[in-house]
């Protein structure tokens, strides 16, 4: 039998788009059931973010079936007074909440999470954080990549910052966020407290928090640390070589073992001796040698090659896979980290398997992203307690 470890908890996904969504998927996949809260008749603006498969009722959100899936859709109007104390009975019967919404939004919909079932642990993911001169400003991941320091020190150092290629502060956000939940619920459960509590996640703070030894640099050195592209200042060789097929290796060779690996795999024993290189010192202070010789003998040589090369001497090596090197790579189709996920609306569909596992464990496939409101009159009736016709009710009033 699959173990589950959250099975039995419930958890209210009251997000739109990424972090929130993400942290509450995070808890379904290790078994708790998510319920996910739409506006009626819009739903998630996720659902509207490309790109986009062919659907039965036109254009379908592929974000949307990643990053959908794994939980049921309610539509719940909390602007509106009956709405809100649909909620507020669901909350009753949850576990955790996980929202997304600017500071004090949960307030003015009077379902301030402090309110609600002491037990409740609830997760406010925004931009700033709650508090704070910054907190009620508009913003997405890209803000949360630009204050938290991360964007400045992304890109080549004689070009403009460049954004990395997926929200990262959204799903580095929802995993600091998840972990703090987790954190919560065992000290809620485990240690018998029955106290839920508020976790303030915010999206610059991710970024700053993974800055390494940047700010430390800044107090104690004065140092403003800047782009740096592929290299490192004190660390060679290192870099995204090209290779002859149009590919970019990744090969490390800064330590004195690698480095001495690396030069056997090139055939060019006499680096290891010769002094400009002879030293992890000496190789930083000529990188742009050092590298521009790592740089000649990969582009002699397809990717597979290079990579095939360095994996005989031990060398640290990988090479930059694309979306269709991903589906055929044999270390993730042993792993089964593609999966085929029943849409409702589109069918089976490739994607990222759930992450991380519990080893001797089968890996469970996610249900589908499912469709607006598929699961609103079951909800409410066996979390809610409402009848069918208080439901029938709370359609006629477009509360639903």
């Amino acid at each position: 039998m699959t173990r589950r470890p959250l099975e039995g908890l419930r958890v209210l996904d009251l997000g739109t788009r990424v972090a929130a969504p993400f942290c509450a998927g995070l808890l379904g996949e290790q078994g708790a059931e998510v319920l996910k809260i739409e506006k009626p008749a819009q739903g998630d603006p996720l659902r509207e973010l490309g790109p986009f498969a062919d659907g039965p009722d036109g254009p379908y959100s592929l974000y949307w079936s990643v990053e959908g899936r794994g939980r049921k859709s309610v539509t719940l109007d909390l602007s509106h007074p009956e709405g809100q104390e649909v909620f507020r009975r669901l909350a009753a019967q949850c576990d955790v909440l996980c929202e997304n919404f600017r500071p004090g939004t949960l307030e003015r919909w009077n379902v301030d999470p402090t309110r609600l079932n002491p037990k409740l642990v609830s997760v406010r993911i925004s931009v700033f954080g709650q508090d704070g001169p910054k907190s009620n400003r508009p913003g997405l991941d890209r803000n949360g990549v630009a204050y938290g320091g991360l964007l400045h020190l992304t890109g080549e150092p004689d070009r403009p910052p460049v954004r990395p290629g997926v929200t990262v502060t959204d799903y580095l956000t929802a995993l600091f966020a998840a972990q703090a939940a987790m954190g919560l619920l065992y000290e809620r459960d485990a240690r018998g407290t029955g106290q839920g509590g508020v976790i303030d996640a915010y999206l610059y703070g991710s970024a700053l928090r993974i800055l390494e030894w940047t700010i430390a640099a800044y107090d104690r050195l004065g140092t403003v640390r800047s782009r740096r592209g592929n290299r490192l200042d004190y660390a060679a060789p290192l870099d995204n070589y090209p290779s002859r097929d149009g590919k970019y290796v990744c090969i490390v060779g800064a330590a004195q073992s690698n480095f001495t690996r690396l030069c056997r795999a090139m055939g060019r024993q006499d680096l290891i001796d010769d002094e400009r290189f002879v030293t992890p010192a000496a190789r930083a202070a000529n990188n742009d040698e050092i590298n521009a010789i790592v740089t000649e003998w990969v582009a002699q040589y397809d990717a597979d090659e290079i990579e095939q090369r360095c994996v005989d001497h031990d060398v640290i090596v990988g090479t930059a896979y694309d979306a269709a090197d991903l589906s055929m790579d044999e270390q993730v189709l042993a792993r089964g980290e593609i999966l085929a996920v029943e849409d409702p609306v589109i069918g089976a569909i490739r994607q990222q398997a759930p992450f991380p596992r519990i080893v001797g464990q089968p890996l469970e496939v996610p249900t589908g992203a499912p469709r607006l409101g598929e699961h609103t009159d079951e909800v409410l009736a066996a979390v809610a307690g409402l009848s069918p016709s208080e439901i029938d009710e709370l359609r006629t009033n477009a509360v639903i």
